[in-house]
């Protein structure tokens, strides 16, 4: 007997930080979530699997219109006609308060009650799978109590909407521990909401996130996808990991130290996304965040040409496969060599001074909101075609307030490094 565990889905969630940039590939973010979706299903129909648990989070709250909720119809009836059962619970974005419209599901899902932990059986495979969808976003309270005794002699499957304990990066919703967990006496647990992907091979029982389907920014990076869990009578024998994410999210770390000017700094990136690229799967685009570090003679260069720093990342990844990499941002981490100006204690005071007002003027609202004005008037002023090519200034042209801090930041660093660069004087 085989299943596949799944959780996460966010159906037609749209993917952060991208859609702000011209060159984006609009349609293939669209639609990542719902590709990935109908690679799951593939899945599923391929590998004949006996079932299929969705363990939470399969919309991403309400739907703007009844799209969302066809396109879920129509890929579990090509599972009706296969013969394959669907057991779905609701997690804290698709809770019964969140959905403000439904459709009625196939005969082949079975949806977990919200009132209180519900148990479905599969006489022919002895298999009683037990569960409790959110009512309410806000489930802070722990659910295990509420679930059923194992069944005696079958394969038990809890599943659960939970972030355990220890995860601090996502909202404590219906909270417990592996030892709870364990001590149900079930043999596997379908875990969601966690999104990376987290696998504990205990005595007698297996409890595991799939993590999430597909991934939606930058903060989840690498492969995404879902489990296939084989089992034998009431044994877990085997969980496989599947990729089936349609686009990518990476990272990539570019150590400048060695670029002698800002044409080799280039292409020292370009090296590296070469790299990437190579490392990829075949037909898997890339939206990649290109991070430049380390020490370096170019840095008051670097940070003098940021926009034109961009446009030639994105040319070395356009000439590269225009199809497969896509630059999400360029970030600008690289520090100054040392000089002797630096070891001067004055010299020292000075820029340690500077800092002190950049941060002291970051953390005055009066004072950011009054300059948050003027910047405005600026960019109103700059032409749309300027703003086309520059995505930063755009940025901080939609949200002011909010992006100015970063903007002194980076102004103090570059007047530093062109100090610096001078060697103090002037």
């Amino acid at each position: 007997m085989k299943f596949l565990h799944a959780a996460d889905i966010h159906l037609d969630s749209p993917l952060c930080g991208l859609s702000a940039y011209p060159d984006a590939p609009a349609e293939r973010l669209r639609t990542a979530t719902r590709s990935a979706f109908v690679r799951l299903i593939d899945t599923a129909l391929a590998e004949q699997v006996d079932f299929l648990v969705i363990a939470g989070d399969l919309y991403d709250g309400g739907w703007k219109d009844f799209n969302t909720g066809l396109f879920f119809v129509r890929q579990m009836g090509r599972l009706q006609q296969a013969g394959i059962p669907v057991y779905l619970l609701h997690g804290n974005h698709d809770a019964d308060s969140d959905m403000t419209s439904r459709l009625v599901l196939p005969e082949n899902v079975h949806v977990f009650s919200s009132r209180k932990a519900q148990t479905f059986r599969i006489d022919a495979l002895c298999v009683a799978l037990h569960g409790h969808s959110f009512r309410t976003r806000e489930t802070l309270d722990n659910l295990l109590p509420g679930y059923p005794d194992a069944v005696a002699g079958w394969l038990n499957i809890g599943v659960l909407h939970t972030a355990l304990e220890g995860y601090s990066a996502h909202a404590r919703y219906a909270p417990c521990s592996l030892a709870e967990l364990q001590a149900r006496g079930y043999q596997y647990w379908a875990l969601g909401h966690v999104h990376e992907q987290q696998l504990w091979e205990l005595p007698d029982c297996t409890i595991a996130f799939p993590g999430n389907l597909q991934g939606r920014h930058v903060r989840e990076t690498g492969a995404r996808g879902a489990l296939l869990v084989h089992a034998e009578e009431d044994r877990i024998t085997r969980v496989q990991p599947l990729e089936l994410d349609v686009l990518r999210w990476a990272v990539l770390d570019v150590d400048l130290a060695a670029a002698e000017d800002f044409e080799q700094a280039v292409r020292l990136v370009g090296q590296a996304l070469r790299q990437l690229l190579d490392s990829l799967p075949e037909e898997h685009p890339a939206a990649v965040r290109v991070r430049l570090q380390g020490a370096t003679a170019i840095h008051a260069t670097l940070l003098a040409r940021q926009s034109q720093l961009r446009q030639e990342v994105i040319a070395q990844a356009v000439a590269l496969d225009a199809d497969r990499l896509w630059i999400e941002k360029v970030q600008l981490a690289t520090t100054p060599l040392s000089s002797p100006a630096q070891a001067d204690a004055d010299w020292q005071d000075t820029l340690l001074e500077l800092d002190r007002l950049v941060q002291a003027a970051a953390q005055d609202p009066d004072w950011l909101k009054k300059r948050a004005e003027v910047v405005q008037q600026a960019l109103g002023k700059v032409p749309n075609e300027v703003l086309q090519f520059a995505p930063e200034l755009e940025a901080l042209r939609q949200d002011t307030a909010t992006a100015l801090p970063d903007w002194l930041a980076q102004s103090a660093r570059l007047l530093q490094a062109r100090l610096q660069q001078d060697g103090g004087q002037g």
